[in-house]
């Protein structure tokens, strides 16, 4: 059965090429050839004489037909033929003299004559055309008449040697001198480092490895979260070994053709073989990397296998000195990948999010390129601009220092800690609005009290344990709390935290994690009773869902069978054990939280007419609150 896919195959042989060009100029010489209308090979004498046309009364025993072609024209023709005269008579008139000629010599003199006809010009071209018309204008009409055809020629002989329009893909070639940076610019990432400085190594002294039998191309495989610097690697390597760098986005490759991406690696292949040793980089490569074999469609996975092959060396001879480097933002931990894929890279190379002291180096680096005067560095504390931007990348924190220098432009004012915190609540928030919640007060009362649940059942555990305030407000990672809307999570209030460098939690943080999702929605019930809870909890209680699922039937935490029930697809999830222990959780909160509603109250009228408050500000009124319960005890 025909297909596309056996057409594309059919088109990458020269011979099919050749037989499909002969064929189309055949067929187009031929469509030229019946579209010719057969000429009268009569002789032609040309001439603007009028005086041939005046001397036709005399000789109208002898004229055979008179003709005048294109009359409304500039340059009327008049076409006459004499009897026993095998010539034509063409005389080219002004096109204001061709009235006067018509009604004083042919109407009045009554000499028959006619206009002549579309067939009888299209048969008898010579008669419209002048004797000095030149060969390059005889070209020119021959080019305009077959214009059509020519531009079908061209576009077939396009279509076999490039393919369709939007086959190939879009590369950048970067000689070493444009590469700027050097892996000085990676701020810390010390491992990641010396994981480039090995990869250099081995390419620079290949004879030495193939001792030891590694004598296979050396594939790279870049992976890790978006924005830590993966294609500024593939640069300062090209840099270090003094290569080009041929850049592409894997992405880009998939045109909507069948093999169109397969063609387009091989057109990067062979531009990397013509420069000899290069360095080609595929950005956004994670597609190439899917199992092969998921449909049914053969040529589903004829991209992958082309790569597959290159890859291999299977072209060595040819490429001997061409460094592939693909770039994922996943890896095979993280998502299911073709095992021959993955086999052919040699090297992997993962990237990871910097940690607290690398992000407060790379803070130091993005503000320390700003001008003097920019900064006031006696009132900027990096430690704590680096502890709230935990699992930040290195793009991201380039972000935050780039939207406090426009606050600081905007506002006149240096850049400081304020300026660096507000910074980035404007880059992970988004833009706040109060004027949405100024006019409702009951909302914003319900918002106060929901927000504040949150942060008391936060430091709840500490409370309890009788830690004192100044070692509480060391612990808690709230930064602020805020009853002003914001748009990109659709809230109308928000607790702003830091974030935990260490994603490892235990049973116990998990829980408490749910007890603090659950402290906005007891609040609301403590306050307003079980029939007064609103919907804004709902976000609040997917998570906790989430997060009670994980907890009891993805890592069976309480029980002693460890196993992952979520892999059991005929089986449902144990929903009574789920709803056990969020009632068992939530039971807990509510009864908690009633410890605190003196302070809830007398919070929630201060955060209702400031709209925001801080963690200084918070933990100060809770400051004065303990000072004011100690007096009245004493």
């Amino acid at each position: 059965m025909f297909t596309l896919y056996k057409l594309q195959t059919a088109l990458r042989k020269t011979t099919v090429r050749a037989a499909l060009l002969v064929l189309t100029l055949s067929l187009a010489i031929l469509l030229g050839l019946r579209a010719e209308v057969p000429q009268d090979a009569s002789p032609i004498l040309r001439t603007q004489d009028i005086a041939q046309i005046t001397a036709l009364p005399a000789k109208r025993a002898q004229l055979d037909y008179l003709l005048i072609a294109a009359p409304q024209s500039e340059a009327p023709r008049y076409i006459f033929k004499l009897k026993d005269d095998a010539r034509l008579y063409v005389v080219k008139v002004p096109g204001t003299t061709h009235l006067s000629l018509e009604r004083e010599v042919l109407l009045r003199n009554n000499i028959p004559y006619a206009i002549a006809r579309d067939d009888y010009l299209a048969s008898h071209k010579a008669v419209m055309q002048d004797d000095e018309v030149s060969t390059l204008a005889r070209v020119a009409a021959f080019l305009v008449r077959h214009a059509v055809d020519i531009l079908l020629v061209g576009l077939v002989l396009f279509v076999l040697r490039n393919g369709l329009p939007g086959m190939g893909v879009s590369a950048t070639v970067l000689t070493p001198d444009q590469l700027g940076g050097s892996m000085d610019d990676l701020i810390g990432m010390e491992d990641i480092k010396q994981e480039v400085l090995h990869l250099e190594d081995m390419i620079r002294n290949r004879a030495l490895y193939k001792e030891h039998d590694i004598d296979k191309p050396f594939n790279v495989m870049l992976t890790g979260p978006a924005g830590t610097g993966k294609t500024k690697l593939a640069g300062y390597l090209a840099k270090r070994l003094d290569v080009p760098l041929i850049t592409a986005s894997a992405s880009a490759l998939e045109s909507g053709y069948i093999g169109g991406g397969s063609k387009a690696l091989h057109a990067l292949h062979k531009k990397a073989c013509a420069r000899g040793s290069c360095i080609i980089f595929l950005d956004e490569a994670q597609g190439l990397f899917m199992p092969r074999g998921r449909g049914e469609k053969k040529w589903e996975d004829d991209t992958a296998n082309t790569l597959l092959g290159l890859l291999d060396g299977v072209r060595s001879d040819k490429g001997a000195g061409v460094i592939w480097v693909v770039a994922s933002n996943f890896d095979d931990a993280s998502t299911r990948m073709d095992e021959a894929m993955l086999r052919r890279f040699s090297v992997k190379i993962n990237f990871r999010l910097p940690n607290k002291t690398e992000r407060r180096e790379l803070l130091r680096s993005f503000l320390s390129r700003k001008a003097d005067g920019c900064v006031d560095w006696q009132d900027l504390n990096l430690d704590h601009v680096a502890e709230i931007t935990a699992n930040l990348s290195p793009a991201v924190l380039q972000t935050v220092v780039e939207r406090a220098s426009m606050l600081s432009i905007q506002e006149h004012q240096v850049i400081n800690t304020d300026l660096m915190f507000r910074a980035f609540e404007r880059a992970t928030i988004g833009l706040t609005d109060r004027a949405t919640t100024a006019e409702k007060t009951r909302q914003r009362e319900r918002v106060a009290l929901h927000e504040l649940g949150h942060f008391f059942m936060q430091i709840d555990p500490w409370l309890r344990a009788g830690l004192p305030l100044a070692e509480v407000k060391e612990r808690s990672p709230m930064l602020k709390i805020s009853t002003e809307s914001v748009s990109k999570l659709n809230a109308l209030g928000y607790v702003l935290s830091a974030s935990d460098d260490v994603a490892l939690r235990t049973l116990e943080e998990l829980e408490r994690d749910v007890i603090q999702l659950y402290g906005g929605v007891a609040a609301e019930e403590l306050f307003y009773g079980p029939r007064g809870i609103s919907v804004g909890s709902q976000n609040d209680i997917e998570k906790a869902t989430s997060m009670l699922d994980l907890m009891v039937n993805k890592l069976s935490m309480y029980s002693r069978s460890k196993i992952d029930h979520s892999q059991f697809k005929d089986q449902e999830a144990d929903l009574g054990q789920v709803e056990a222990k969020a009632d068992e959780l939530y039971s807990y909160t509510l009864t908690a939280i009633a410890d605190y509603h003196d302070q809830i109250s007398e919070l929630k009228g201060v955060l209702m007419d400031q709209y925001v408050l801080s963690k200084d500000a918070i933990f100060a009124l809770l400051e004065q609150q303990q000072q004011a319960q100690l007096k009245k005890a004493a």
